[in-house]
């Protein structure tokens, strides 16, 4: 088809159509200038509702500076999509409006996604315990990462939505972040292991935690985007990275919500009964004496020096004082002294048979009987 006399002939049907539609054309441009001042105003509202939040990093910022991304080609194109059909407008300026509205809207839905994302991201990120900077140089990278990922799957969908046949491109893009992650997968492991500390917060700074079952342990010093430092007890620091530290199990020894303490001692065997009876209460009144609670108190078991008792209890708070132990134990001896109880020393009985003549065998004795 000849391009002069096609864009004649959409010359000639525009000018017909203006002639014959012109009072609702200029309703649907009124409206449509009305819609593009709300959605301005609604932008700008938006912008307004950044300064709400408690900072940069709030909900309500996030969600302000994403609406606030919000193009004039977008708001212009909205507008025309909703009044286009009123005035009956011919084929060819329908389509066009469609397909600008649905590209325009695609890449302004990465936009949002985008700011989104990113906002997400600060608002794990603004707490200070997590404000580090090497996680904070980081975001730069991640930014990077998101924007490639969201504008290459809105450049697919485009071309999909305009009819080409993407499923090469879909392919090579496949293939190329494939090899990508294969030359770069130890940076992408301790990345994302860091992303994962971020959001699923195991630990944070300053948290007391040990790891590889018991085999390292310290307080956090840093979180990093590769590695994780830790200030061990004797005073060394420990550097490990993000990822083997994930693979281990954690115990986070701050967050506990109560602390509990357990010993034991041993009683003689010599004990009367009644005694047995009467430590349990004995041991409730010490404990509860020092603002604890007794989780149990009572016999064990045998042993060969006596009969073993255990002590547990616990505090409501997350630590303990460091005399805790201290206070309750000689809270126990002073209640075991004014009931006259003593616990066991480790003693050791040697019981030696009486030496005696063996008696002869019956056959001496019959024969001393003979004779």
């Amino acid at each position: 088809m000849n391009p002069r006399f096609s864009f004649d002939r959409m010359i000639d049907e525009a000018t017909l159509w203006i002639g014959a539609n012109w009072l609702e054309i200029a309703i649907a441009t009124a409206a449509g200038a009305a819609i593009y001042l709300l959605l301005n105003l609604v932008r700008g509202w938006s912008v307004k509702l950044c300064q709400r939040g408690e900072g940069a990093a709030s909900w309500y910022s996030i969600l302000g500076r994403a609406f606030g991304r919000t193009g004039q080609i977008f708001m212009i194109l909205v507008a025309a999509r909703l009044v286009v059909g009123y005035a009956d407008a011919p084929a060819w300026l329908t389509t066009t409006i469609a397909t600008l509205f649905t590209i325009s809207a695609v890449f302004q839905g990465a936009l949002w996604a985008r700011e989104v994302v990113f906002g997400a991201i600060e608002h794990r990120m603004r707490d200070q315990e997590h404000n580090s900077r090497a996680l904070m140089s980081a975001l730069g990278i991640i930014r990077l990462l998101v924007t490639i990922s969201l504008f290459a799957i809105a450049l697919v969908v485009v071309l999909s939505n305009l009819g080409v046949n993407v499923t090469g491109l879909v392919t090579g893009l496949g293939i190329g972040g494939i090899a990508i992650g294969l030359a770069a997968q130890g940076i992408f492991a301790d990345l994302f292991a860091a992303l994962a500390i971020l959001f699923d917060r195991p630990f944070r700074i300053g948290d007391s935690i040990s790891y590889d079952k018991g085999a390292g342990s310290g307080t956090v010093e840093s979180i990093g985007l590769k590695s994780t430092r830790i200030r061990g007890g004797p005073g060394e620091e420990r550097i490990i990275a993000n990822k083997k530290l994930l693979d281990f199990e954690i115990l986070n020894t701050t967050r506990r919500l109560r602390n509990r303490f357990k010993f034991e001692f041993v009683i003689g065997y010599a004990a009367a009964p009644e005694v047995i009876l009467k430590i349990p209460g004995l041991l409730r009144d010490a404990v509860e004496s020092e603002g604890y609670t007794l989780i149990h108190g009572g016999v064990n078991g045998f042993v060969s020096s006596g009969i073993s008792y255990d002590v547990e209890f616990e505090s409501k708070e997350a630590d303990f004082p460091p005399d805790a132990r201290d206070r309750v134990t000689a809270a126990i001896l002073s209640r075991f002294r004014d009931n006259d109880i003593s616990f066991a020393y480790p003693t050791q009985v040697n019981l030696l048979a009486e030496k005696t003549k063996p008696d002869p065998p019956a056959q001496v004795r019959e024969e001393s009987g003979r004779a």
